[in-house]
């Protein structure tokens, strides 16, 4: 099965957001078969022997004493530690709104350099971070959503179905590495959520997108005991960078 239409993203977009959300309509099922059926081109595979990185704004502290001249220890200090690796973890019980899971239900968020994965928790200048390395437990069979990431989608005829899938995947690529705000709606993940979680009921492991904030990919795992933490750091955020664009300038280029 083919998309039904170059719009169908927006359309699947629309419905879960404003029509039927829990139980969807015929259109919206059709998609995901469609999505099902034309996913075979960006299966991709992490091996065991990845690196992955997460990092949490903040830090643990172990207190320092120094013994004073009749021998009772003084408090002189409190070192900065990294979280330990519990802590580097979702909580399996709860878990806040995602780009790829619903509120309640935790998926572990990694990325394929540090640089990213600490760009990623938005810090402000000076404050510490907690980093971990994380190796996967197993080869991972993920779902790349990165691939047209960033290109602008063309007017195409509803009969090429190639083209018509490439635009599809485009506006589903850019969909998951759009840069969201405080301001956005909780109802903005919706779409994206479902597409994560039909991945996961076709047995695959997790997805990737490409960060809108690094150099790197996110990769979603939607088991917490896929990957484990190998390694723990801290670090200072020294330096924080913004760029700007009108808002004009980004409609007119379509």
């Amino acid at each position: 099965m083919s998309f039904k239409s170059w719009r169908s993203y927006w359309e699947f977009r629309y419905a879960v957001k404003n029509n039927s959300r829990f139980i969807l309509d015929k259109e919206s099922k059709d998609f995901l078969t469609a999505i099902e059926e034309t996913c075979s081109s960006r299966v991709e595979i992490i091996s065991i022997s990845s690196s992955l990185w997460r990092a949490q704004i903040g830090c643990d502290y172990v207190p320092q004493y120094q013994e004073d001249e009749h021998g009772d220890d003084i408090h002189v200090d409190d070192v900065p530690v990294p979280f330990e690796d519990k802590r580097m973890k979702p909580l399996s019980s709860s878990a806040s709104e995602g780009r790829a899971n619903p509120k309640g239900i935790p998926y572990l968020y990694v990325a394929t350099d540090k640089e990213t994965a600490m760009s990623e928790v938005r810090p402000s200048l000076g404050a510490i971070l907690s980093i971990g390395k994380f190796k996967p437990n197993k080869k991972l069979k993920i779902i790349d959503f990165s691939v047209h990431q960033g290109k602008m989608k063309f007017f195409l005829k509803e009969s090429d179905d190639i083209k018509k899938s490439e635009a599809v995947w485009t506006d589903m690529d850019n969909a998951f590495s759009v840069p969201t705000s405080n301001t956005n709606y909780n109802s903005d993940y919706v779409p994206t959520q479902i597409i994560a979680e039909f991945i996961k009921s076709l047995g695959y492991d997790g997805i990737a997108y490409k960060s809108s904030l690094g150099n790197g990919h996110n990769i979603v795992l939607f088991d917490l005991d896929m990957a484990t933490i190998t390694e723990n750091d801290i670090y200072e955020v020294k330096k924080v960078d913004f760029a700007f664009e009108s808002v004009v300038n980004q409609y007119t280029q379509y």
